[in-house]
């Protein structure tokens, strides 16, 4: 597995974590603030929700990169036949 597909699935875990907790008890989350309310920490999850995704895709698109090279190579030595004339 591509190692930015594993690290996007963790960005998403720790967005669903975040929201959970934020959701329960924002102050857990958000310690610097006096009275924290629940839309910060929707706004975090959702922005690292974001980033998981932008990296999942970014780690497919790197892995469809990498298999299309593999079959390339793969392709370019059978497709080399010699000339017995």
């Amino acid at each position: 597995m591509n190692t930015l597909i594993y690290y996007a699935f963790n960005v998403f875990i720790l967005s669903l974590i975040v929201l959970g907790v934020g959701m329960f008890k924002p102050k857990w989350i958000l310690l610097w603030m006096d009275k924290p309310g629940r839309l910060p920490v929707v706004m975090i999850a959702a922005i690292l929700f974001m980033a998981a995704a932008v990296m999942f895709g970014e780690g497919n698109k790197q892995l469809q990169q990498e298999k299309a090279q593999v079959s390339k190579q793969q392709a370019a030595p059978g497709s080399e036949v010699p000339d017995l004339h």
